[in-house]
């Protein structure tokens, strides 16, 4: 199902003429330099091919002959009209000419044999070049120093093209890659046809913590992984164009500018339709919103239109959507997560998504559409990514996608971090609010309501000890003005407040009386009304629960969010009267 998706995927893009994924046999590369001959093959310099806008120079991805063979170990296996200065040049160093004398010859070899007798003017003039050069020249190159490693090509002196690019020296590849194919024929488990098909399939680049040469989805490479004698990927015949189609799709949803893919945890995301769709490129934004972005005018109005529950102008609910969850193991790829849905259902689990977030806000520059990395640091020590648990991720992300309830482990992670550094936050406070909404939707008693902002009337007792708690830090705050206070209340006694209140509150609020006082001296025997705030929220507590349990520790967090904006907003007010 996932490579017969990814394989219609490609069909779709190589008949886009605003992409550029490569046609059969052909692949992306990065490359920092060319070398420019004469007809005659001689090297007249060698061109920088690298982009220089930038702070750091980067290089250019051009579209080149696929790699022929997969290196490993001390495996030599050239590539077709490009490669590394050691194949190329013979030269690298590294300080292995043995090895690099290997190399530059196979090279060499492998372009005569396959080339021979072409008459082709750019093809003629890199066989002329590899026959006369010598590799202990290459130190001697202009650009040597940066040059040396990296993957080059070959530009005829006069020509916009690049040799490989050129009509003849295309179809010779093309031809080669037929007489080298596997002549195993089998049904291909991909488009069915019986075909010849494929030995090993390409690697895969863009995955996080995989291997820097890319890895493999499907791969055999032990006895334990073969059935019926047969070998290598021949035990999932898959024909040698649905390999490249889904390979090179792969590649291309997972390039570093890629808008259809974000990272969750451990797992590399992307996401793609069956047919074009604005929502493919929407996605990526909407889980991880990056500065660079781009024009976020339609994310917002896609996202305004999906949390308020109506269809979003010109997207077509019913396209099938995928989303595939890819991580590293060893030299493979692990598939963490696949989900099929379409582009109707997944505006509506996104808008409900982000309805259930919705709450009031602490500042005015907070999100209205936190990404899900955005939330997820609010759950990790230090607020650093890489402490971001890879199961939670993976779990949250299939709570968003099937509206299904907030992993347990959410709430747990909240409320650790919170009574670690005391801070209940609007992202914080937003996931609790989501979590407890999921929870309680389906079974909701009356005491159990979740609002986005203060509600005075509820009865829930944890609630209504977070409010309180609010009340009696302002107090403090009030008393002690202008002076500084070294800790708060919050600082000490929010853990065990929001755990064992029956240890705790009777404590502070004999503490409080003093403050009343202090605060009624300061302003003329005012007190700005908090002794009515604390006698209408202990109105609905009859007494002091000696435990709260984790939902109920959600509730407190959620009322001391709720009024502490409400109480710093009616200071100002009375300070202005």
């Amino acid at each position: 199902m996932i490579l017969h998706s990814l394989n219609n995927y490609y069909n779709r893009l190589k008949d886009d003429s605003e992409t550029d994924i490569p046609l059969f046999g052909f692949g992306s590369q990065k490359f920092y330099f060319a070398l420019l001959l004469n007809r005659k093959g001689e090297l007249l310099q060698p061109l920088d091919l690298r982009d220089e806008s930038k702070k750091k120079p980067i290089p250019r991805t051009l579209i080149v002959p696929q790699e022929m063979e997969e290196r490993s170990g001390s495996k030599i296996a050239p590539h077709f009209m490009w490669d590394n200065t050691m194949y190329v040049l013979g030269n690298d160093n590294k300080g292995k000419p043995k090895r690099s004398s290997e190399a530059f010859e196979a090279f060499k070899k492998f372009h005569h044999d396959l080339c021979d007798g072409m008459d082709d003017q750019g093809m003629k003039a890199v066989l002329n070049f590899l026959d006369s050069w010598d590799p202990e020249h290459a130190p001697n190159l202009k650009h040597w120093d940066e040059m040396s490693g990296m993957n080059i090509v070959f530009q005829l002196d006069g020509d916009l093209q690049y040799v490989h690019e050129r009509p003849e020296v295309r179809e010779t590849w093309l031809r080669c890659l037929e007489e080298k194919g596997s002549g195993v024929i089998a049904n291909c488990l991909v488009n069915g046809k019986k075909t010849s098909v494929a030995r090993l399939h390409p690697a895969i680049k863009g995955v996080r913590g995989a291997q820097q040469k890319g890895a493999a989805i499907v791969s055999f490479n032990l006895d334990a992984f073969l059935s019926y004698g047969k070998t290598q990927s021949f035990n999932a015949p898959v024909s040698e164009e649905a390999v490249f189609a889904y390979t090179a799709a792969l590649n291309y949803l997972l390039r570093p500018e890629s808008r259809q893919k974000v990272q969750i945890g451990d797992a590399s995301t992307i996401f793609w339709t069956e047919r074009a769709s604005p929502v493919e490129g929407f996605m990526g934004v909407i889980l991880e919103p990056k500065d660079d972005s781009g024009d976020m005018k339609d994310v917002r109005e896609f996202l305004e239109a999906a949390r308020d529950g109506k269809k979003p102008h010109g997207i077509d609910p019913d396209i099938e959507f995928y989303i595939l969850g890819l991580s590293p193991n060893a030299s493979r790829l692990s598939v963490r997560f696949w989900h099929v849905s379409t582009v109707g259902d997944i505006r509506s689990k996104i808008g409900q998504h982000f309805r259930d977030l919705s709450i009031i806000k602490n500042y005015d520059n907070d999100p209205d559409y936190p990404g899900m990395w955005q939330l997820l640091r609010e759950t990790a020590t230090l607020r650093k990514s890489e402490n971001i648990s890879p199961l939670l991720a993976g779990a949250m992300m299939r709570s968003i996608l099937t509206g299904e309830a907030y992993p347990r482990g959410l709430l747990t992670a909240i409320i650790t971090r919170i009574r670690a550094d005391q801070t209940v936050s609007y992202l914080r406070a937003a996931m609790i609010k989501a979590f407890l909404v999921r929870k309680f939707r389906i079974n909701k008693p009356s005491d159990m309501e979740v609002d986005m902002s203060l509600n005075e009337e509820t009865t829930n007792v944890a609630y209504r000890l977070g409010r309180l708690f609010a009340v009696l830090e302002k107090a403090q705050v009030d008393a002690h003005k202008p002076a500084k206070i070294n800790a708060t209340i919050k600082d000490r006694y929010y853990g065990s407040a929001s755990a064992t209140p029956r240890s705790v509150f009777p404590q502070l609020l004999r503490l409080t009386q003093n403050h009343l006082k202090k605060i009624k001296s300061n302003n003329k025997g005012r007190d700005w009304g908090t002794d009515k705030k604390i006698e209408n929220i202990m109105q609905g507590i009859k007494e002091f629960p000696p435990h709260l349990n984790l939902d109920e520790q959600g509730f407190f967090a959620l009322g001391y969010y709720h009024q502490k904006p409400v109480l710093y907003l009616k200071s100002e007010k009375n300070k202005e009267d």
